[in-house]
């Protein structure tokens, strides 16, 4: 008996190791790819997950006021992270469905900046599950989308990488986006927990999560909540954000 169990505690870390390393759904952990930490969040279809701009007294701006809202409903936040670029006044830059309603409109033109990198995106989702697509063939998802947000650059199409994206640049933020499974069913929120450049961040979905299609949120101003992780990334206010809602502990 003691030699199986010898076996079986030898047995089960190597086990272990060849596993693959998806998130647990709907709840956050930290990885390592090449080197460099990250942080990672995952849901599914069947999790509520909703964008947030403003309530009755405006822009929620924070995390905290996002939670606040939600208490009253007998809810709270299990994750959020920001969802998406935007104007000073915090309304979205392109795209922006939240709740069925269409608040800001899509943008398709090439422009400034990297939300102007064409190819750009919407992520979009709704009770059938979550599509990335490129911003200039989505009108005919936009009557399907529950939630939407449009950003750039693509980070991921069909499993290539954004043509423009360089190996050896030089511009390295803390950067935070998502990424989708092949079927739709199942989404990979992501920040970087150290400076990293746009090839590298879109290595990651494609290398180590084995995700195609992926959409770039913001650098720079990236944070995150995940309170599992005794995680809240404070600093200045932000426009959308994205999370998901459970029942209030």
């Amino acid at each position: 008996m003691r030699g199986w169990l010898r076996l079986l505690a030898w047995l089960s870390p190597l086990t272990l190791s060849l596993a693959p390393v998806p998130a647990l759904a709907n709840s956050c952990q930290r990885q390592e790819f090449e080197g460099v930490p990250f942080t990672l969040c995952e849901v599914t279809a069947a999790d509520d997950l909703r964008l947030f701009l403003a309530g009755e007294k405006g822009v929620y701006g924070s995390f905290r006021a996002i939670d606040q809202a939600l208490a009253a409903e007998g809810k709270q936040l299990g994750f959020a992270m920001n969802a998406g670029m935007y104007h000073r006044d915090r309304s979205p830059v392109g795209l922006y469905i939240e709740d069925g309603t269409e608040l800001a409109p899509i943008v398709t033109r090439e422009g400034p900046g990297n939300f102007g990198l064409l190819p750009n995106g919407v992520f979009c989702w709704s009770e059938g599950g979550f599509t990335i697509s490129d911003s200039r063939k989505f009108a005919p998802q936009q009557g399907s989308c529950r939630y939407a947000t449009q950003s750039g650059p693509m980070l991921l199409i069909d499993g290539e990488l954004h043509p423009r994206f360089l190996e050896n640049s030089d511009s390295t933020y803390i950067r935070n986006g998502v990424g989708i499974d092949a079927a739709g069913t199942r989404a990979v929120f992501a920040i970087s927990d150290r400076a990293v450049n746009f090839h590298f961040f879109a290595r990651f979905f494609r290398d180590h999560l084995g995700l195609r299609d992926a959409l770039y949120f913001d650098g720079n101003i990236s944070r995150l909540y995940a309170p599992g992780l005794g995680r809240h990334d404070g600093g200045f206010a932000m426009g959308p954000v994205v999370g998901t809602v459970i029942d209030k502990e």
